[in-house]
């Protein structure tokens, strides 16, 4: 992530080497892969082609199994972190939150987040963009994957 400061409009992780550079390429070995497979069909080219989105499901699978690792150490992070500032009456309703809640919840300073926590509660919030919108101290994270 770039040294610049994370706010809701621009918190977005974007790693171009990856999503542009690999993507681009695996990308483009698909499209000629089909190319080929059209052009001159033989099992080369169909196991050329098959190849070719084995590539980019496993470049996509690989993205998403390591959020979701990171999902489940934010989840975790978050219910240690709302132990220590929640008041009483919303410790115990720690387990009502979602993963998206957990999630969305993370960016809010310290002072803010108790609050937060009753209003997401409280009005059912499960949209994590509505969450992250709520957000006035904004956390940055910049250990994302």
């Amino acid at each position: 992530m770039s040294n610049q400061k994370q706010s809701f409009e621009h918190h977005v992780r974007l790693v171009p080497p990856f999503h542009f550079g690999v993507l681009g390429i695996l990308f483009i070995n698909l499209v000629w892969s089909l190319y080929q497979l059209v052009k001159a069909f033989s099992w080369p080219t169909v196991l050329a082609t098959l190849m070719a989105l084995a590539f980019i499901g496993m470049a996509i699978f690989a993205r998403v199994f390591t959020l979701t690792v990171q999902d489940r150490v934010i989840r975790l992070e978050m219910r240690l972190r709302l132990e220590r500032l929640l008041s009483a009456d919303l410790k115990g309703r720690i387990q009502d939150l979602t993963p998206d809640q957990f999630i969305s919840l993370r960016f809010a300073g310290d002072e803010e987040l108790p609050a937060l926590v009753r209003e997401v509660l409280e009005k059912n919030i499960t949209d994590r963009k509505e969450i992250k919108r709520r957000v006035k101290n904004w956390q940055a994270d910049h250990l994302r994957a």
